[in-house]
C-alpha cells in the first residue's frame, strides 16, 4: 500500500535499511546496505524511508507469484488453482486440493509478514530519538503500529500459532522464540490499531500521500479484527464509524460506493472514493525476474497470473486483454452458475468458453480449465508497461485490502444480520448494481459477500470464520480441525522452539 511517491522512494532505498537476512527467515537481522540502525535514523528523512520500508510489505497482497490474493482464491470453492499443470506452483496447488504440508506451504507467507513486522519494530524503537516535528512523529508511529497490526492479522489468520515479537529480535534470541496464544496476538493487534487511530489523518489524504494509513482505514481494520473474534458488538460499533450514518451516502470521511461497479476495476482509478485500504502497484520500478517478489518489485503479479494462456482476439466482441497470462484462479462451474445472471458478472467473469465457441477469441487451455477467468484483474493491453523490466511483472492495477462494500457487509453481519440498519447496509450494496432488496439474513449476507467480493481473496477466510469450510470445501479435501490454518513452513521449525500446527 504505497503512493506513487512512496513507490519511487522505496525503489531507491529498499536495501539501505537494516533489512538483510539471517539464519531464520521469519526475521531479518544482518544489515546488507550502507547504513546500520545505530546511525541511520538520525532525521525525519531517514525515518520516512524507514516508514516506506514498513509499507513495502503490503505488496504481498497481489505482488510476486506467492501473493495473498491468488493463494487464498485457490483454496476457496469459487476458484481452482489453475496454472500450467498440477506442479505449477506446488504451494498454491497443494492448498487448492488440501494436500498442503510443511514442505509445500510457501515460506514467504510467513517470512514476508515477519519482515514487515521487524521493520515496524525497528522504526518504532528508533522514532523516539529522531529530531522531527512531534505531530508527524506521532503519525509515523501510528502508521507503523497499524501496519504491524495488519501483518499480524494476516499471520494469525493463516497460521494461528505464531510468535508475537514487539521489539527487533537479536541474533542470540532467534532460537528461543516461542509462539503466543492467538488471543494474545489479537489483543496486541487491537492495541496497535486503537493507539494508532487518534494520530492518523481523519480525511482522505492528498494525492501525494495516497496509500498511507488513515483513520478510516485503521477503524475498518479494527472492525474486521473484532468480527474475526466474534466480538460482534465491538465490530458493529467500529464499522459504523466507517460506514456513516446513512448507508449508501458518503461517510464522514467522504468515502462512498462508486456508482458503477465496473469502475472499481479500471486500473487508472486508483484510491477512489470506495477504497478504504489499498495496495498500490507501479510500472515504474522496472520489475524483472531477478528480483521478482522482492522489495524492489512493484508490479501486480496477480494480474499476470489470472490471464488466459496465449490469448488472441479474433472477433470484434472479444475484450482487449494482454495476450499471455498464466491461467491461475479460473472460476469453478459452481460459481459461474451462481453469478451468471448477476449484474456484476461482466466485471467479474471473462467467459472465454463462450467467446471461443463463438469464434471471437482463441486461447490455450490451462490446468483445470473451465473457460471462466477472473475479469477484475485480467491483464489489460492498455496497462502494459512502457518502461523497462519484464512485461509480465509490471502491471500497475492496485488491489483493495478493504473497500466500503466490504465494510457494509461486515457491519450487517456484526449486527446479527437483523434490524433496519443491517437491512439498509445490504440494500445499499445491492442497489449499487441495480438489484432489489431482499430480506436481510446471514445467508443473504453470505451470498452477497460471495458475489460482491469474488476473486479478491476473502472467500476462504469467510468460510472459516462462519464455520462453513468443512461442508463447502470437504469435496476438495478440507479436514475440520486442520485446514483452517496453514502448516508452519518446515524451514521455520528447524532448530527452534516453534511447534507445528495440529494435523501437520
Amino acid at each position: 500500500m504505497k503512493s506513487s511517491k512512496v513507490n519511487i522512494i522505496l525503489t531507491a532505498i529498499a536495501f539501505v535499511l537494516v533489512v538483510g537476512s539471517c539464519k531464520k527467515s521469519f526475521i531479518e537481522i544482518t544489515p546488507t546496505g550502507q547504513f546500520l540502525t545505530e546511525n541511520y535514523y538520525a532525521n525525519r528523512e531517514q525515518a520516512f524511508t524507514g516508514l516506506v520500508a514498513v509499507y513495502d510489505l503490503m505488496r504481498k497482497n497481489a505482488g510476486g507469484f506467492e501473493n495473498m490474493m491468488t493463494m487464498m482464491n485457490a483454496g476457496s470453492d469459487d476458484n481452482f488453482a489453475g496454472g500450467g499443470g498440477a506442479t505449477d506452483g506446488i504451494g498454491i496447488q497443494s492448498f487448492s486440493n488440501y494436500t498442503i504440508n510443511p514442505n509445500t506451504v510457501p515460506r514467504s507467507f510467513w517470512s514476508d509478514h515477519y519482515q514487515g513486522i521487524f521493520r515496524a519494530n525497528v522504526l518504532l524503537e528508533k522514532l523516539a530519538g529522531v529530531n522531527m516535528d512531534a505531530a508527524e512523529k506521532a503519525r509515523f508511529t501510528a502508521e507503523a503500529k497499524a501496519l504491524r497490526a495488519t501483518y499480524y492479522f494476516n499471520l494469525v489468520r493463516m497460521f494461528r500459532n505464531i510468535p508475537l515479537l514487539l521489539q527487533p529480535l537479536k541474533t542470540a534470541d532467534i532460537y528461543n522464540v516461542v509462539q503466543a496464544p492467538p488471543a494474545e496476538v489479537y489483543a496486541q493487534i487491537e492495541k496497535d490499531l486503537t493507539e494508532a487511530i487518534p494520530a492518523l489523518p481523519g480525511n482522505i489524504v492528498p494525492s501525494t500521500e495516497a496509500g498511507r494509513f488513515t483513520k478510516v482505514a485503521a477503524q475498518a481494520m479494527l472492525g474486521k479484527v473484532y468480527l474475526y473474534q466474534n466480538k460482534k458488538a465491538e465490530a458493529a460499533t467500529q464499522l459504523a464509524l466507517v460506514n456513516g450514518a446513512t448507508p449508501g451516502q458518503p461517510n464522514q470521511y467522504g468515502n462512498r460506493l462508486l456508482p458503477q461497479f465496473a469502475d472499481l476495476w479500471v486500473f487508472t482509478n486508483k484510491f477512489n472514493a470506495e477504497s478504504i485500504l489499498e495496495a498500490s502497484h507501479s510500472n515504474q520500478s522496472n520489475s524483472d525476474w531477478g528480483f521478482w517478489g522482492g522489495s524492489a518489485d512493484e508490479g501486480n503479479s496477480a494480474a499476470q497470473m489470472v490471464g488466459p494462456r496465449s490469448y488472441s482476439k479474433v472477433g470484434p466482441n472479444a475484450p482487449d486483454i494482454y495476450t499471455s497470462g498464466w491461467s491461475f484462479n479460473v472460476w469453478t462451474q459452481n460459481f459461474y452458475d451462481l453469478i451468471k445472471n448477476d449484474p456484476r458478472f461482466p466485471a467479474t467473469v471473462l467467459d472465454l468458453k463462450a467467446l471461443a465457441a463463438a469464434g471471437e477469441a482463441k486461447y490455450i487451455e490451462g490446468y483445470q480449465n473451465t473457460g471462466y477467468f477472473l475479469m477484475k484483474f485480467i491483464p489489460k493491453r492498455s496497462d502494459i508497461r512502457t518502461g523497462g523490466g519484464a512485461v509480465e511483472l509490471n502491471f500497475q492495477q492496485d488491489d483493495y485490502i478493504i473497500r466500503l462494500a466490504d465494510t457494509y457487509l461486515m457491519e450487517a453481519e456484526a449486527l446479527g444480520a437483523t434490524g433496519a440498519r443491517a437491512q439498509a447496509l445490504l440494500d445499499a450494496v445491492r442497489a449499487r448494481v441495480g438489484l432489489p432488496s431482499v430480506p436481510v439474513s446471514l445467508d443473504a449476507i453470505k451470498t452477497e459477500r460471495r458475489l460482491e467480493l469474488a476473486g479478491e481473496g476473502h472467500r476462504f477466510f469467510d468460510l472459516v470464520r462462519w464455520g462453513d469450510a468443512p461442508a463447502v470445501l470437504g469435496s476438495r479435501g478440507f479436514k475440520a480441525g486442520k485446514h483452517e490454518v496453514f502448516p508452519i513452513p518446515a524451514g521455520e521449525l528447524q532448530g527452534t522452539k516453534l511447534v507445528q500446527n495440529p494435523g501437520y
